[in-house]
């Protein structure tokens, strides 16, 4: 049976001479919650959205709208209340003991959901580091929903089972997963030098939770990860490699996907994974074009890419969902130059996506080259038809002459089947 959630959001009052910059739209970002708990499993109930002039440290609400609040509980059957925003130890004690029923923040769900969908090993190590370090500063008190067998949101994971959880004991699991996770980070980076040895590239599909990651992803490889219109469908990092139009192949990283508010702890329990952001030769930055906070999602992408140290690497903006979009919405968006429009589901603008990668992509660039071989030398020949592009083939006293494109990696291979005294030459 699906548990009952409320949501409940707070809009704070801005008064004249503060410097913090307003929080994003907290109607967008409440019916985000709301995706964010049916990806969970749970059932929305009720949304409450209130206004204050500042947050009550005690309980957020204050203590007028937690007893509405503790009405609605009794009245319609919750299970729990969801906040949009991260709570304290305090306040998330003080709101349980005046509403009745469990209390998960946004943070927890986010945790929650990562449980739910991480499926290696490697995934759900990390997403235990990050639930462990959030639980560590709330354990006093909280030994009631430690103790609890039943399961739910916010209670799966690594203290769904401890009856008597400390301190000690949670810290001395964090430095177990923290020497294991550094293994593994150890183990993909020699992974990575020894793909350096050849000149083949990289590329990270990053973007906005829900984006279209995945879709593209399988779109391009013709491979079969999970697709859901569910938050977080994708946990577990996933290399394939694509051939371009120029016949250069590029590994794709599909990778987890960002969203506003996404927990420091996270970041930090996936540095592993998200690694291949960092280490990629260029970023693709996969938007969702229909979606109508999408300067507010484009603003949290580019916050965790600079937390990674990301911001600076080659990109190329790619608007997703296309067929979302009415006719003069298209229409109105075709100016933007620089990006490409495409919709993964459809297939359409693949080509000009598969061109734009070819044209940005500055590791082993195509060089235009004029070959001579023996008709002995049927293998370097092959080379040449299977990782470039042949433009012209003539037969010239025994030899085989080539005009070709071809990866300048390979034309080095070829030196000295290079014909004429100009040799390999940029395109």
């Amino acid at each position: 049976m699906r548990e009952r959630a409320i949501l409940v959001g707070v809009r704070e009052k801005f008064h004249k001479g503060r410097s913090s910059a307003p929080r994003p739209d907290p109607e967008a970002s409440l019916e985000e919650l709301s995706d964010l708990t049916q990806s969970a499993g749970a059932f929305v109930a009720d949304k409450i959205l209130q206004t204050r002039e500042r947050l009550d440290h005690a309980t957020l609400v204050g203590r007028g709208k937690l007893e509405e609040i503790r009405q609605q509980v009794e009245g319609g059957n919750i299970d729990l209340l969801l906040f949009d925003l991260d709570l304290t130890p305090t306040q998330q004690r003080n709101i349980e003991a005046v509403a009745g029923c469990r209390v998960v923040d946004r943070t927890q769900l986010i945790l929650d959901i990562f449980a739910r969908h991480a499926r290696t090993r490697e995934g759900q190590l990390q997403v235990e580091l990050a639930q462990l370090s959030y639980m560590l500063p709330r354990l006093a008190g909280r030994g009631v929903e430690m103790s609890r067998l039943g399961g739910g949101i916010g209670t799966r994971g690594p203290g769904e089972t401890k009856l008597e959880v400390d301190r000690r004991r949670i810290r001395h699991r964090i430095q177990i997963l923290e020497k294991t996770l550094e293994t593994v980070r150890v183990q993909r980076m020699r992974r990575r030098t020894r793909r350096a040895t050849v000149p083949i590239a990289t590329l990270s599909l990053v973007g906005y939770t829900n984006a279209g990651k995945s879709t593209l992803f399988n779109r391009l490889t013709q491979a079969s990860v999970l697709t859901s219109a569910k938050m977080f469908a994708t946990l577990d990092p996933t290399l394939r490699l694509l051939e371009l139009p120029s016949r250069r192949r590029v590994l794709v990283s599909d990778t987890v996907g960002f969203i506003r508010n996404l927990p420091h702890s996270l970041i930090k329990a996936f540095s592993a994974t998200l690694e291949e952001v960092r280490e990629a030769e260029m970023i693709v930055r996969v938007l969702d074009c229909s979606a109508p906070d999408l300067a507010q999602q484009e603003e949290e992408v580019e916050k965790v890419l600079d937390e990674l140290g990301a911001l600076d690497k080659p990109c190329l903006r790619v608007q997703n969902k296309t067929d979302l979009l009415s006719p003069e919405e298209r229409e109105a968006r075709r100016g933007n130059a620089g990006e490409v429009f495409i919709s993964a589901k459809t297939g359409e603008g693949m080509e000009k996506l598969l061109n734009a990668i070819d044209r940005l992509l500055l590791l082993d660039p195509v060089v235009k080259v004029r070959l001579r071989f023996t008709q002995q030398e049927g293998k370097q020949l092959s080379w040449v038809y299977g990782l470039g592009r042949v433009l012209r083939r003539d037969y010239v006293g025994g030899y085989i002459d080539v005009d070709a494109e071809v990866p300048q990696s390979l034309a080095r291979r070829l030196q000295k089947h290079l014909a004429g005294p100009n040799g390999p030459h940029p395109q």
